[in-house]
């Protein structure tokens, strides 16, 4: 039987068992079909993106839910049983946030997957937290809307579980990330309460918005059962440009002259020249200018086409001064399909690899991804750098390759640790999307500022007294042990 004694504020509390009896109460509540405890069942929910098996542990038991009040139940049946619950939607996630590092029960909120309504009047569709990302994209476009949150994983991602990571995407710098798109949230709180925050409201001056705590809480506070997210008009014209640098300096540099313009695009991407060539050989396809060219992908959008073509003209004007080998309208389907298939190219080519998400000042990203490119050379490692420009987000790529795995664990922390130092030192943060989660919860304790993580810890242990609720992610409360 499982059992784990933890230490919290001075006194031991031992975590629940989920005994034989339990299992049958939780099978009561969703349907025997819906519990899940044998090895082949449990082991997809062993895992989420991260493939280093360092990170990969098995619950006691993986529940599925179809309802609110089920969810209710579920959640009101551990917090009494002291039973540790880990919330996972897609399982699409970077950070291990969804694993059951110290087993318990997995709740998925997988077969929560419709949308409920799609608002015109008021501009918002209403869902379950395991519609995907794409599903709802598509279903508003029927009807001339269109939601704006698009995480690279949309395809396979859930709505949910953008909420719990307060995702941020490829259109982040015209709309925003998902705390940008969701206006109102049904959330299970870790007692087994339901409570409504926000609605189909634009505004709210009602005292402390509690619905931002829980955007990108990844599950450590409650459950996510209904959100109500944001609708705008689907823009009329769209036009995807290529612009192509020997020098990534200059590539990343032309961002914040284009912005400076007057223009606001909708998505600014970048890619390295390792990275393009990586995507190449994944896709077994020649791309542009991938024997020495940095990708920057612009995509603009609007209602009229003679304000593209405009924008167009001073972008590629833009681009060239500031040494743009070439300039293009890309066609949207190659740039983009090579664009997201950064992760899974590397992904590939090693099957054990480390995905950091650094955010910086937008100014600040040519000097810091330079600094941080050079350690690939120090390490003598693989690293590709891609990313979301426009916003300040990079994702660098560390790949094991053919490093033992002994290696491997002592050499990703020395990395890790000079990038999180270059990070803070330019006033940057250790996550723009993926998320803390338990990769890197030890590393935010390093390089978080002690204020802001003393009172983060003091909500958590305000909202989840028992520490209960996804333990070991984002911030430690001093009442986990280590994970062997």
């Amino acid at each position: 039987m499982y059992q784990q004694n933890l230490l919290l504020e001075g006194f031991t509390m031992a975590k629940g068992t989920v005994s034989p009896e339990i299992i049958e109460q939780l099978k009561q509540i969703v349907g025997e079909k819906y519990v899940y405890t044998d090895k082949e069942k449990l082991e997809p929910y062993s895992h989420d993106e991260v493939t280093d098996p360092h990170y990969m542990k098995e619950a006691q038991v993986v529940v599925l839910p179809a309802t609110t009040e089920e969810v209710s139940k579920v959640v009101k049946l551990c917090y009494d049983n002291d039973i540790i619950m880990v919330p996972r939607a897609a399982g699409t996630g970077l950070a291990a946030g969804a694993v059951a590092i110290y087993g318990g029960v997995i709740i998925s909120i997988e077969r929560m997957n419709k949308i409920l309504e799609i608002d015109t009047q008021n501009m918002v569709c209403v869902c379950e937290p395991g519609v995907t990302t794409s599903v709802l994209q598509e279903e508003v476009k029927k009807i001339g809307l269109f939601y704006a949150g698009d995480p690279c994983s949309g395809d396979s991602c859930f709505i949910g579980g953008n909420v719990a990571t307060n995702a941020g995407g490829n259109r982040a710098v015209k709309y925003g990330v998902t705390r940008e798109q969701v206006m109102g949230l049904e959330v299970v709180t870790p007692t087994g309460e339901v409570v409504m925050l926000g609605g189909k409201f634009r505004k709210n001056a009602t005292g402390y918005m509690l619905m931002h705590l829980y955007i990108g809480s990844e599950g450590t506070l409650g459950i996510v059962t209904k959100v109500i997210v944001r609708l705008v008009t689907l823009p009329k014209y769209q036009m995807d440009l290529l612009a192509v640098f020997d020098n990534l300096d200059d590539a990343i540099a032309l961002t914040p002259i284009v912005m400076n313009a007057g223009i606001t695009p909708t998505c600014v991407e970048f890619m390295d020249n390792a990275s393009i060539k990586q995507v190449e050989i994944f896709l077994n396809e020649k791309l542009q200018h991938s024997d020495n060219g940095n990708y920057i992908i612009i995509q603009i959008s609007g209602d009229s086409e003679d304000t593209l073509d405009e924008q167009c003209e001073i972008i590629d004007e833009l681009a060239r001064k500031n040494k743009a080998l070439d300039v293009l309208v890309a066609n949207p389907a190659i740039i983009w399909k090579s664009r997201k298939a950064y992760l899974e190219a590397d992904r590939a080519r090693s099957l054990v690899f480390s995905m950091e998400d650094i955010v910086v000042p937008l100014t600040m990203i040519p000097e810091a991804v330079q600094r941080i490119s050079r350690l690939a050379e120090k390490y003598n490692v693989a690293m590709h750098c891609a990313g979301h420009c426009g916003d300040g987000n990079v994702h660098i790529d560390i790949l094991k390759d053919d490093k033992s795995q002994e290696e491997w664990n002592e050499m990703l922390p020395k990395i890790q640790g000079e990038i999180y130092a270059i990070v803070v030192e330019y006033g940057g943060r250790l996550s723009g999307e993926h998320g803390i989660g338990y990769k890197r919860q030890a590393l935010l304790e390093k390089y978080g500022n002690p204020l802001e993580l003393r009172l983060m810890k003091a909500v958590k242990k305000a909202l989840d007294p028992k520490n209960i609720m996804n333990p070991g992610k984002v911030i430690s409360i001093n009442d986990e042990v280590p994970v062997e």
